[in-house]
């Protein structure tokens, strides 16, 4: 099928990329729309405690935005900004859909404990909708940062989200940007044109553009959250480079074999072999996605269900896109060892590089080299136990960001004005003994620093704020005053919200799918691998493998962003934990990649295997399988894995740390698989392994084995020997 496919598209190629200018220009106009029409997903799973608790608060006590804002730099008392201050104040009144201003001038706000800042409040109407909600905040903090102060740090959580979304936005097109401009010089040198270089850009490009407009019209119907579109644009570049580099590099090897064959038979050999790992390698990426969508969780979904539109879309142009472009440029493409401009140093001889190197050490002494690549990737697993989890918030944002600035100066510079509390409601009149006695119990708890009731209340409905001890509101003292008051025993119910009851609920839901998303990515890869290679022992190896690599990248992650050691390189503020979505992301994307690596890999090692000398001993018709498996395939490999780097790179140096995070990550997995994995722990296992590898093996395979025995002559039987052809 895939080698009638090649053919098509060689004869049909004009048709083919006109089709992709149709789908990149459509998708160009439209994918502007992904950032629009992005929205804030809840703080906890649908359904949970605390997020029906907070529901139900809003609807007894509606309450429109917040924006919050903080005078500060000069003398509360100076007349020049008291009298600024006073004229703002009237302006902001007097703006339609502000329905109240609370300030220390006007209002009895709440002045700093320095004597030289004081905070305003500025509530807005419940009915506005979300844009003119946020076009009033805008203009709220226009004015408020008209006041005559030598700092105004205007914030609250829908300025927050804003600026959350722009610095998304800002982050991936700089990280498009310095990714596609470094991978065009570095495709030039390693394939020796520029027009070839092109060809993976493009097909990335293609990948983004119409999958960035399919997600905006997904917006329409369903939440797609900002991270959604940063995560498209990474696994299509990523994905799009990778799958155009497995065709070119397998077009420029059936050219090399056959120099008088046409382009059409050309595409044809090399999609029946590369255009089926470029299949089974999306559709392992599609799987792990589909395993992040498993868990259920509301930002999270966004990002799977942008990805796994972007990996199909990825594929379609590996399979469709990138050898209509061979059809017209073949003849541009040069032979490995050729000499170009682009590359005037490359000479004849070639020793196969790293990878090639690293398999002949591990199948020398493939015993030693397994147990300490192993021992090795546990060494960078090691740190994982000791990971913290927690909800950035509005941490995510850059410490310089005010949004950010404004919060921690609001928290911390004001008696009275702390972290977010933990919110107790129960279903009881304060008047009842049962529900002062529950309250007691609660305050009395050592994780407690103050308590307020919450007014404005039915009658029948107590809700009080209990302040935590810590300065943190999702921090360990905050999460176990949560705990504590759900376990309390009482015949009055009780319901438990805030930051750290929507943490406590988070990772309690995403733990709980975990099992299932973990169940359903492994069987489902194990099948596709299956598929790919007739063997049960191939695919059992490669997911132990997979998970080891996952497992040594979230060590690294946790002592570069949890334990600080890359804060100075990367310019972050570590706060001792990552965000509670953040290893699962991540776990699964690592384990999409690395299953990418393996189907590149077993799919050669396979071809060869089934093409094997059945006269030879099957351990040493396995070895030289694997390498040359691994000697053909690592030139995309190592190229793959260099430009997906670069890709992940551009989104480490973005200013938000969960950009960071992913790009980090996925960066050490690369060079972690690339590296330790698949050049030394791949080999150094099958190697080891030898004709167990591939048990029980495809029937036609099986009944080639059992020809070739039934004509092998009898040990010492002159006769039959000279009778059986060579």
């Amino acid at each position: 099928m895939l080698s009638s496919l090649g053919r098509r598209i060689s004869r049909h190629r004009l048709f083919v990329l006109s089709l992709w200018a149709v789908f990149v220009v459509v998708g160009a106009v439209l994918a502007g729309d992904a950032f629009d029409r992005t929205v804030s997903v809840a703080d906890a799973p649908a359904g949970s405690e605390s997020l029906r608790t907070g529901d139900r608060l809003d609807a007894l006590d509606p309450e429109g935005e917040i924006v919050t804002a903080v005078i500060r730099g000069e003398d509360f008392f100076s007349p020049g900004l008291r009298d600024s201050a006073t004229a703002v104040m009237a302006s902001l009144r007097a703006l339609p859909g502000v329905v109240e201003v609370t300030d220390a001038y006007t209002a009895g706000g709440a002045i700093g404990d320095d004597g030289r800042s004081s905070l305003v409040v500025v509530e807005l109407s419940r009915e506005l909708p979300d844009d003119d909600a946020l076009a009033v905040a805008s203009e709220v903090s226009g004015l408020l940062h008209s006041i005559a102060a030598p700092e105004v740090l205007v914030g609250g959580e829908i300025l927050a989200e804003e600026a959350f979304v722009d610095r998304a936005a800002t982050d991936a097109a700089t990280g498009e940007g310095v990714a596609i401009l470094v991978l065009v010089v570095l495709l030039t040198v390693v394939l020796g044109s520029v027009r070839i270089a092109l060809i993976p850009v493009l097909a990335a490009l293609a990948a983004v553009a119409p999958t960035l407009a399919i997600l905006g019209l997904l917006a329409l119907v369903v939440d797609v959250n900002e991270f959604a579109v940063n995560v498209v644009t990474i696994l299509g570049l990523g994905l799009a480079v990778d799958y155009s580099l497995l065709v070119v590099l397998r077009v420029r090897e059936e050219q090399a074999a056959d120099p008088a064959a046409v382009i059409d038979d050309i595409l044809a050999r090399a999609l029946a072999g590369a255009g089926r790992a470029v299949l089974v390698s999306g559709l392992a990426v599609a799987v792990a996605l589909v395993g992040i969508l498993v868990l259920g969780d509301p930002l999270l979904s966004g990002m799977a269900l942008g990805g796994v539109i972007v990996v199909g879309v990825a594929t379609v142009a590996g399979l469709t896109f990138v050898p209509a472009a061979l059809s017209f440029l073949h003849r541009a493409l040069p032979a490995a060892g050729e000499r170009t401009w682009a590359r005037p140093w490359v000479g004849t001889s070639r020793r196969g590089g790293l990878l090639v190197s690293s398999t002949r050490l591990a199948q020398r002494r493939p015993g030693v080299t397994a147990v300490a690549a192993a021992a090795l990737m546990l060494l960078f697993a090691a740190p994982v136990a000791s990971v913290a989890l927690d909800d950035s918030g509005v941490r995510a944002l850059p410490a310089a960001a005010e949004e950010r600035r404004a919060y921690e100066a609001t928290t911390t510079g004001f008696t009275g004005i702390g972290v977010e509390p933990v919110t107790v409601v129960l279903d009881g009149s304060i008047q009842d003994a049962a529900v002062t006695d529950i309250l007691d119990r609660i305050a009395a708890l050592p994780e407690v620093a103050d308590a307020d009731m919450v007014q404005g209340l039915p009658s029948e409905i107590t809700a009080v704020e209990f302040t935590p001890s810590e300065s943190t509101a999702t921090g360990p003292s905050a999460q176990r005053l949560v705990e504590a008051a759900r376990a309390i025993d009482s015949s009055v119910p009780i319901a438990v919200t805030g930051p750290a009851a929507s943490l406590i609920d988070t990772r309690d839901h995403l733990f709980a799918r975990l099992p299932w998303a973990v169940l359903v990515v492994a069987v489902t890869s194990f099948a596709l691998l299956f598929a790919l290679t007739r063997s049960v022992v191939v695919p059992v190896k490669a997911l132990v493998l997979a998970t080891l690599t996952v497992a040594s990248t979230l060590g690294v992650l946790t002592a570069v962003f949890g334990w600080g050691w890359g804060a100075p390189l990367l310019g972050f503020e570590p706060t001792g934990t990552l965000d509670v979505t953040t290893p699962l992301l991540i776990g699964l994307l690592v384990f999409g990649l690395t299953m990418d690596y393996e189907v590149f890999l077993l799919a050669r090692i396979t071809e060869r295997w089934r093409a094997r000398d059945l006269s030879l001993d099957p351990r040493a018709a396995n070895a030289e399988a694997v390498r040359d498996g691994i000697a053909r395939t690592a030139p995309v490999v190592t190229l793959a894995a260099a430009a997906i780097g670069i890709v992940f790179l551009g989104f480490a140096v973005g200013e938000l740390v969960a950009m960071k995070e992913i790009g980090v990550g996925m960066v050490v997995a690369v060079v972690l698989d690339v590296t330790v994995v698949r050049g030394l722990l791949l080999p150094s296992l099958m190697t080891l392994l030898g004709r167990a590898n591939w048990w029980p093996g495809a029937p036609s395979d099986r009944r080639r084995s059992a020809d070739a025995a039934s004509t092998t002559p009898p040990a010492g039987d002159p006769v039959l020997a000279a009778a059986t052809p060579p």
